[in-house]
């Protein structure tokens, strides 16, 4: 289907109607196929156990329902590709329609599937695996083994196998405590896969079920606990969940917390670049969320420490959201957890279950503003966390988390580039080909996800989105190369050609309507500023410059000629053009407005030129009146600002720079002070004026490190009054949108200056300028693998004890370690239940 915006309001307005119309917010989790199928292995209540059926049909019916094409149960990531999750859900499935002797189809399409893609998802973890991984996949295969099922692994696979059974009891011989004090979450919550030797008693599991009647919150353990115990609070949780999410498979975690939900729903439309879409599905969403966080504090609701991670993660969307959209949200509702003791060691001790919690605090601290201490501290905190995770690698305490090489990409990228160098198209791009960008938070043995269904719809758009913006831009982007050509700015002969540069900083900074004029008139005008300076700089005498500047100032060009004729001659077209647009538009002439603010520009470069030309060392304070007009960021953002949606005729855009708003002054201060500590040594070598150097000459003690580091402070704390002035109302009377543009404004030369001079490179952005405009999106399909059929034959199997009189086939790492063979298990058995007991000496089979 060809792309245009006909077709992206006829997805968005589907969606709406799908998704968003008045739907329980948990129909957006993907179901746990793990914990349904365990929930579809109770048994009714019986005397009779031999007639005994499935307490819960509805699960049974979900599980039977719910098999993949390839033969599968478990959710995928964001394209489609079965996950680690996959394995253990599967084995959960198979032994559950197994124990009713129904859906035997299912069930060899099931074990099929392990067989043949077994090897493919355990090989991406290169023998380190998470922890919860470690504990659940061996407890379901000795509980498969048990059931008659054939595991019938490949027969290479039977070292990496046994590695993960070792890794089980390093990790039940190091966690004693099976209910607290070791690490989290505790071994307790899996209950259902504990080995006999390892199990809790009745009393253990009584002492710590919540008040709901779950332990854990998890329904698996919870269904366990009640096939153990009989307990009743157990039953009326599991009913309670049949009754909440009957049909639809059960969720990882029940009770959910919706508000979480909701805000992981709005987070995600944020990320893929959806938001202008649906800004009022948003804005109600986080008016219900900030009325529930005016009520009450965070630190109340997490009463207990298994509780903090879902509470921060949830803290850490709502701070960021609401602060972005202009909420009055206090620091503490994100930073309360600093204050506990327990909590920070509790996260210290589990740092790899944390680490995708802390990389959503560390994100929220990126909004903060100026005088926020707790915040310093929160960000100091979890970037720590997240360097320490970041720094193992894949070492072999990560968890499942960390084990991903996508998360890992992600620590890496948001801890070595700023929030404020990164820009929002690309990282629309970046999240979209983000395979697990599905991902809401964490649970017990698995994200929880956004449903498929939804997900794939979300996709679908997003890819839309981005690629039709793509083609508009690729049309804009030669637009802007045959204005340059017609008005003789591409044949200069001196200095530096930056069309697809300036292009490319308004087009990814900002998503600006489909059919804003912005782009372009901000595009045209940093071409101009670009070709201008370098004029100013590099080619013209001071007798050429002071001719310019008078034909500038009376904005009559004639009597100009060479390159100053070509300059002025794009200047006036690009004003008479924009002047013409908004009076079209508004009924009101904005001409002489743009020719003050561009022939102040002119004037200032005309300053540096002669300070330049004849030594002059003005003081700091001097150079910043010029130097913050000079680089000309107001003259992007003002004009441009007259064409954003809320603006109007009478908007509160001054003409000159003594009355310009405290946000306007930031946007003009901030990207000098980035040029110059990045462009200082190039600036000597042509005699040109530098805050580095200036600030040196007055400060006598200082070097040019002590120079640079006065200077990036300043910026800290400057960026962190911008971003105030942009976010929240009441600080200036320029229309919210011309706000945001300022912020834009502002991290497109963080972007161009972060860490080098990437502006006056030739090649430095050339690849995310690809990214953005020219290259389609990757978002990955999944091809699964043919099953392999089952071979029969003594040669073709091999019989494996994991025992300690088997030590010649263990892998040669750990040839000289005891592994046992445990008892997968309830751990209780209760009379007219069904005793799910495997023998100790279970056998797996490798073909």
């Amino acid at each position: 289907m060809e792309l245009s915006k006909d077709s992206i309001e006829a997805l968005v307005k589907m969606m709406k109607e799908e998704m968003l119309l008045d739907i329980d917010p948990y129909s957006f989790v993907s179901p746990s196929a793990y914990d349904t199928a365990w929930l579809a292995m109770v048994p009714a209540e019986s005397n009779q156990p031999c007639s005994m059926g499935p307490m819960f049909r509805v699960c049974l019916d979900w599980v039977l329902k719910n098999q993949t094409q390839e033969g599968f149960w478990g959710e995928c990531d964001a394209h489609g590709n079965p996950t680690l999750e996959s394995l253990p859900a599967t084995l959960a499935s198979v032994i559950a329609v197994k124990k009713w002797n129904v859906g035997k189809e299912n069930a060899e399409k099931g074990l099929a599937f392990i067989r043949a893609n077994a090897e493919n998802l355990l090989a991406g973890h290169q023998n380190q695996f998470p922890r919860w991984f470690a504990i659940v996949f061996p407890g379901m295969i000795e509980l498969a083994r048990k059931t008659g099922l054939d595991l019938d692994f490949p027969h290479h696979l039977k070292g990496l196998l046994m590695d993960i059974f070792f890794e089980r009891e390093q990790i039940l011989e190091s966690d004693k405590e099976l209910a607290a004090g070791g690490a989290y979450p505790s071994l307790l919550s899996y209950l259902e896969v504990l080995p006999s030797l390892y199990a809790a008693n009745e009393q253990e599991i009584m002492k710590n079920l919540s008040g709901d009647g779950s332990l854990f919150q998890s329904p698996s353990a919870t269904a366990c606990a009640f096939m153990a115990t009989g307990n009743k609070d157990c039953l009326a949780y599991l009913q309670s969940l049949i009754e909440k999410c009957g049909n639809n498979g059960v969720p990882p975690t029940y009770p959910m917390d919706e508000d979480l939900i909701k805000l992981g729903l709005a987070n995600q439309l944020q990320r893929l670049g959806l938001a202008e879409h649906f800004t009022q599905h948003i804005e109600e969403i986080l008016t219900q969320v900030y009325q529930t966080y005016t009520k009450e504090s965070s630190s109340e609701n997490s009463n207990s420490v298994a509780s903090v991670a879902t509470q921060l993660q949830k803290d850490s969307l709502a701070f960021r959201l609401l602060r972005m959209h202009g909420y009055n949200i206090s620091p503490w509702s994100l930073c309360w957890f600093l204050n506990d003791d327990e909590i920070v060691d509790h996260i210290e001790k589990n740092q790899e279950f944390f680490s995708s919690v802390m990389l959503n605090v560390y994100r929220a601290t990126d909004v903060m503003f100026s005088g926020e201490y707790e915040l310093e501290e929160a960000r100091s905190f979890s970037r720590k966390v997240l360097e320490k995770v970041a720094s193992k690698g894949t070492g072999s305490d990560n968890d499942v988390f960390t084990k991903s090489s996508t998360f890992q990409r992600m620590m890496e990228e948001e801890l070595s580039l700023p929030w404020v160098a990164r820009l929002d198209h690309l990282e629309h791009r970046a999240w979209i080909e983000q395979n697990e960008m599905n991902a809401l938070w964490p649970g017990k043995t698995c994200f929880h996800r956004i449903s498929r269904a939804k997900n794939e719809k979300l996709v679908q758009l997003a890819v839309a989105d981005y690629e039709f913006r793509q083609s508009i831009y690729k049309k804009e982007m030669a637009e802007l190369k045959s204005w340059c050509l017609k008005w003789g700015l591409s044949d200069m002969g001196f200095g530096r050609e930056k069309t697809m540069y300036c292009y490319f900083a308004i087009s990814a900074s900002l998503s600006l309507p489909y059919d804003s004029h912005i782009r372009m008139l901000v595009g045209k005008s940093a071409i101009l500023i670009t070709v201008a300076d370098d004029f100013f700089d590099m080619e013209a005498s001071l007798n050429e410059l002071y001719i310019l500047i008078d034909a500038v100032t009376r904005w009559d060009g004639r009597g100009l000629g060479g390159h100053s004729k070509v300059i002025f001659n794009a200047l006036d077209n690009l004003v008479k053009e924009a002047a013409e647009k908004y009076r079209q538009q508004q009924g009101t002439d904005i001409t002489s407005y743009l020719q003050q603010i561009w022939c102040e520009t002119f004037a200032s470069w005309l300053m540096e030129a002669k300070w330049s030309k004849s030594g002059y060392m003005p003081s700091t304070d001097e150079y910043l009146r010029t130097a913050t007009t000079s680089i000309a960021a107001h003259t992007l953002v003002l004009p441009a600002s007259f064409f954003l949606k809320s603006s109007s005729p009478n908007a509160e855009i001054s003409p000159t720079a003594a009355e310009y708003k405290t946000i306007t002054k930031l946007t003009m201060l901030i990207p000098r002070l980035l040029n110059d500590i990045q462009s200082y040594q190039k600036e000597i070598e042509d005699g040109k004026m530098n805050y580095v150097l200036l600030y040196m000459k007055e400060n006598p003690d200082a070097n040019i490190d002590d120079s640079i580091t006065f200077m990036r402070d300043l910026i800290d704390k400057k960026r962190k009054e911008l971003l105030k002035h942009a976010l929240m109302d009441g600080l200036s009377d320029l229309p919210v949108e011309s706000r945001r543009l300022h912020l834009s404004c502002m991290k497109v030369f963080q972007m161009f200056f972060n860490s080098r001079n990437r502006y006056d490179s030739n090649t430095e952005m050339i690849q995310d300028i690809q990214k953005a405009i020219y290259v389609p999106l990757d978002v990955g399909t999944w091809k699964p693998l043919v099953p392999v059929p089952s071979q029969s034959g003594s040669n073709k199997e091999f019989q494996t004890t994991i025992s300690s009189q088997q030590l010649v086939i263990r892998p040669f790492k750990y040839q000289k370690r005891r592994i046992i063979g445990y008892q997968a298990s309830l751990p209780i058995a209760r009379r007219g239940y069904v005793n799910m007991f495997i023998t100790p000496n279970f056998r797996l089979s490798f073909a």
